[in-house]
């Protein structure tokens, strides 16, 4: 009974898992996805459970409780701001426990032929990844310096590392006994995921935390073809493509290409470490004047960013938007591919506001909008509206694509101080004619805008 039922599990687990991937394609249908993906998990965990070759299960569920105990605390007191590192460390988890099965796999039952090979590939992508992915924890946590780490010849080093932990694969397939050689192929394969993100800035983290998810899930495919385990091969492929897919989109909004991500340094900060800009003067408005502005506007445009996300603001800005939107002003929200620190971060900070998935406008179709608009609002973003970006060639942004806020009749930008985004450089939006620093935490700010426009209201 039991060797029809697990088959049987694992093909709807499959099919969640792709329903899951194309629902949360969009803010509205990615509660759906996630509650796919989850039941998904819960097939597969429990077809597994019932395949023959499991006859004992106290470990099991030893593994399963500690597991939980660790897992529910992280994932419920997780800021939304620190989903990017949650995301790193969860991937190396991930990676190590594919690494130390193929290990376990290889001591054990000392395969040979293309199981030997499936698994090879299996634990370089897994001990890889796992480095690598804990580094960028590190980094994105700022427990390591978040600049690039670079050095003369540092490419030929890494491929180099990397060149002879495969040939020591390689060599594992050739020998009577892989487990002599297998330390050494640990090794290197651990130290190149570290060599492999040391020389990358923490801008481009986010990139390469959706990359290392792609080679987490290469790595579960590798082990589903060595345990001849499908609905492994299914969801690793699916791991594997989604995460390059969202390296692409993430490496096109930010103008970046692979080679430069992982081999050319290119966070590098082109101010001081602290992120100093030039002093130049700069126009600022009190919330009681900005309130006034934004009553009179007919069309507003606010951009969130990171700082809305620090300081939690996104309910605030629902009540702001509530009354805006009563007063017959047209509101909507402007999101850019990668604002925050992963892309959807964002939509996800507004749709647990409860603001209405149909406000929230992609860059592509909102960038048209900014010349009719009277109030381009930004909270909190600072890369991802530097007109330098489209201006001056010689910019480390340039190219980039941006949102074009420099084009409405006024700008209003919330921030704490003139201190310089993720690319370390001076934005020429802040010196504007049209532009009215907002100084203030984005939450105390947008709730000083709520009272304002409250008693505006009233009176």
């Amino acid at each position: 009974m039991t060797e029809i039922l697990y088959p049987i599990l694992y093909l709807f687990a499959a099919a969640l898992y792709i329903l899951a991937l194309k629902w949360m394609n969009s803010p509205a249908t990615a509660r759906r996805g996630v509650w796919a993906g989850e039941t998904g998990m819960l097939l597969a965990v429990v077809g597994t459970l019932l395949r023959f070759e499991v006859v004992e299960y106290h470990w099991i569920m030893l593994a399963f409780l500690v597991g939980a105990a660790i897992g529910a605390p992280l994932a419920l007191k997780m800021p939304m701001t620190a989903v990017p590192q949650r995301t790193a460390i969860a991937q190396a988890f991930g990676a190590l426990a594919a690494a130390l099965i193929g290990t376990a796999e290889l001591f054990e039952a000392r395969p040979h032929g293309f199981t030997l090979v499936a698994l090879t590939v299996e634990m370089l992508l897994g001990y890889v990844t796992f480095t690598a992915s804990l580094v960028a924890f590190g980094k994105l946590q700022e427990l390591l310096p978040g600049r690039p780490m670079t050095y003369r010849g540092q490419n030929i080093a890494n491929l180099g590392v990397l060149a002879i932990a495969m040939a020591l694969g390689v060599a594992m397939n050739q020998t009577v006994d892989p487990t002599a050689i297998f330390p050494f192929f640990v090794g290197f394969s651990l130290l190149f995921g570290v060599l492999l993100i040391m020389p990358i800035g923490g801008a481009d983290m986010p990139t390469v935390i959706a990359l290392l998810n792609s080679y987490a899930g290469l790595s579960a495919s590798a082990m589903g073809f060595a345990f001849d385990n499908k609905l492994l091969i299914v969801a690793g492929a699916l791991d594997g493509s989604s995460g390059l897919i969202l390296s692409i989109i993430m490496c096109r909004a930010m103008n970046r290409s692979f080679t430069n991500v992982l081999f050319g340094a290119f966070g590098t900060l082109q101010t001081s470490a602290k992120g100093e800009v030039e002093q130049r003067p700069v126009r600022s408005a009190s919330p009681e004047e900005a309130a006034s502005i934004l009553d009179a506007a007919r069309s507003v445009i606010i951009v969130p960013g990171y700082g809305l996300a620090v300081a939690q603001a996104q309910h605030k800005l629902r009540e702001m938007y509530d009354i805006l939107s009563k007063r017959g002003v047209d509101v909507r929200f402007a999101i850019h591919p990668v604002a925050g620190r992963m892309p959807g971060h964002m939509n996800v900070l507004l749709a647990e506001a409860d603001i209405p998935y149909d406000k929230m406008v992609e860059m592509d179709e909102i960038n048209g909008e900014f010349p009719m608009c009277d109030v381009a609002l930004v909270i909190g973003a600072n890369d991802v509206v530097n007109p330098a970006a489209k201006n001056d060639p010689t910019s480390p942004i340039a190219g980039m694509p941006i949102l074009e806020v420099d084009q409405a009749r006024t700008v209003m930008i919330i921030k704490r101080g003139m201190a310089a985004g993720f690319a370390g450089i001076d934005n020429e939006l802040y010196y504007m004619d049209k532009t009215l620093m907002l100084f203030g935490d984005a939450k105390s700010f947008v709730s000083s805008l709520v009272k304002e426009l409250g008693a505006q209201v009233a009176a």
